[in-house]
């Protein structure tokens, strides 16, 4: 069945590149706080290493996963085969949140394709990573990534997406701080 890995071996590395979706989940320290599950389309991922994984995050209505990785850095990544082999891929580890001001943005936000919404880059160091079998999700046939959010962030302009995350991304719906730089 499944098996666990301190690092990502090439296998894992090309599962995880292959896959055209992945969900991001957080959780704040509080008891009441609210737990997070964000999928992730486009191409935001990158495997930087066999224990390093970075994903662009994309301007939208929330803060809450820059907003709990701050906070308490855990995070988990999960990628799920929807055609081809059953297969799941988890990585648990901990992050860190570089915004556009920050030194490391030049250099991470190079390895992805320009995004107008482009407002942090996630970079998880894998602590552990797991795979399992996935003989229970579903088979989708990939038709291409929705363009929506892409266009949405173009229309709007860098600036004004400046000030949508200004007025929308300063803190969780948790009230834990989310960009700094807004």
């Amino acid at each position: 069945m499944g098996g666990t890995f301190l690092e990502l071996n090439d296998t894992l590395r090309g599962f995880i590149e292959r896959q055209h979706v992945f969900f991001v989940a957080t959780a704040p320290l509080a008891a009441q706080g609210h737990i997070n599950l964000s999928p992730k389309g486009l191409d935001l991922l990158r495997v930087l290493d066999s224990t390093t994984v970075a994903y662009l995050d994309l301007a939208g209505s929330g803060i809450e996963t820059v907003a709990h990785v701050r906070e308490n850095g855990r995070v988990v990544l999960m990628f799920c085969a929807f055609d081809g082999a059953p297969k799941i891929v988890r990585l648990h580890g901990r992050g860190r949140v570089i915004e556009i001001e920050d030194a490391q943005w030049a250099d991470l936000s190079a390895k992805f394709p320009p995004f107008t919404g482009a407002r942090a880059v996630v970079v998880v160091t894998v602590e552990r990573a797991a795979d399992s079998c996935g003989f229970g999700v579903p088979m989708y046939a990939y038709q291409g990534q929705r363009k929506q959010l892409v266009e949405w962030a173009d229309k709007k302009g860098a600036a004004a997406v400046k000030q949508y995350a200004a007025k929308n991304n300063r803190q969780s719906i948790g009230g834990l701080p989310g960009l700094r730089n807004v």
